[in-house]
């Protein structure tokens, strides 16, 4: 039972209903806010999850990341009839859902037949990524922050083909778009330092989006309690939970440790792992940056 546990847990890979059920709810006029002259990193959607724009960044030739073109998002099951007309105010083109079947099947998203976006999507199954055999009761928050952190050079390689599908889009000018997992943390959060490595984001700038994770999303164990396979998870001691359902420098930093060991480093890593040459990059930094 502790290694389904994992599996629905652990590595970013959260169940939906753990993920999902706690919105960040937001007064009704905080959504229209976000078009303020000074837009807002989190989007305070009603039901949205953990939904925030990679944009306002600085890259290191002194552009800045487009607002509102490339957002990043748990879990979208809660969203409200408000939420949708936003996001097809923002004229939302694309959905990157990098959840699993069983968590799309768990927690689908009602989007309006006339807005709904081009979602994609690939079915694989949820599983631990390598942490089976775990006992659970034998952990520190030490050791747990150790585990995730293992486990991030995976999600690159398991999820390969859909990031670069996701730059497919992103090349194609399928924007705005919107990428998301279950907590929008891990997974998610890969895709965020791809996206943001690849218009030229300074390292510490991508970390620091990254760890923004620890105060946008919500988790909620209570929406689990039905289910009699989370009771060992509501016994974790509090530091092994956040281990778990937060992030850590040290987690994305594993990702890193594999892009800069690539023959030619980040770039290097780009174009032979996701299909990103020279023209590419250049493409996406003039489409998704802008001067000054």
């Amino acid at each position: 039972m502790r290694n389904t546990i994992l599996a629905r847990v652990l590595g970013g890979l959260a169940f939906a209903a753990l993920a999902a059920a706690a919105p960040l709810h937001a007064a009704p006029n905080e959504a229209a806010a976000a078009t303020a002259a000074e837009p807002s990193r989190a989007l305070l959607l009603q039901g949205g999850q953990n939904f925030r724009d990679l944009g306002g960044y600085r890259t290191r030739d002194g552009r800045t990341v487009r607002w509102r073109m490339l957002l990043r998002s748990g879990a979208m099951n809660h969203l409200t009839a408000a939420d949708f007309d936003y996001l097809a105010k923002l004229k939302l083109r694309t959905v990157v859902d990098l959840r699993s079947t069983e968590e799309r099947q768990a927690a689908p998203v009602p989007w309006p037949d006339k807005t709904a976006p081009h979602i994609l999507t690939r079915d694989y199954r949820q599983d631990a990524m390598g942490l089976e055999g775990i006992d659970l009761a034998k952990l520190s928050g030490e050791t747990a922050r150790a585990r995730m952190a293992a486990i991030y050079p995976g999600i690159l390689e398991h999820f390969n083909d859909q990031y670069r599908e996701l730059f497919d889009r992103l090349l194609a000018d399928d924007a705005p778009l919107a990428f998301n997992c279950s907590a929008g943390k891990d997974r998610t959060g890969v895709a965020a330092a791809l996206i943001l490595t690849a218009l030229d984001v300074p390292r510490e700038t991508i970390i620091e989006d990254y760890l923004l994770s620890n105060q946008t999303f919500r988790p909620d164990l209570s929406a689990a309690a039905a289910d009699p396979a989370f009771a060992v998870w509501r016994q974790l001691p509090a530091d092994v939970s956040r281990a778990f359902m937060g992030v850590d420098r040290s987690y994305i930093e594993g990702v890193f440790r594999v892009i800069d060991a690539h023959p030619g480093g980040a770039e290097g890593y780009l174009r032979d792992r996701l299909g990103l040459d020279a023209a590419a990059l250049a493409t996406l930094r003039s489409r998704y940056t802008v001067a000054g």
